[in-house]
């Protein structure tokens, strides 16, 4: 899976520190979320996706490999 967090978070001139504040979540989480490490919940995913008012598939993008 392919994320544009760290995209729409610089377009926003956040931190990691100050969107993971903003959404309750830990600094650590977005940036295992970012570089890909770690897959969010779907409502993290939610969560982060009405945060940015887009829809959950334009920022998490799944690749052909992830896909049935």
């Amino acid at each position: 899976m392919r994320t544009r967090l760290k995209v729409l978070r610089a377009e926003r001139d956040l931190t990691q520190a100050e969107l993971a504040d903003k959404l309750s979540f830990s600094r650590n989480t977005i940036n295992s979320i970012e570089t890909g490490r770690f897959v969010p919940s779907v409502v993290t995913a939610l969560r982060i996706a009405v945060f940015f008012e887009k829809p959950v598939e334009e920022i998490f993008i799944l690749e052909p490999e992830d896909q049935p």
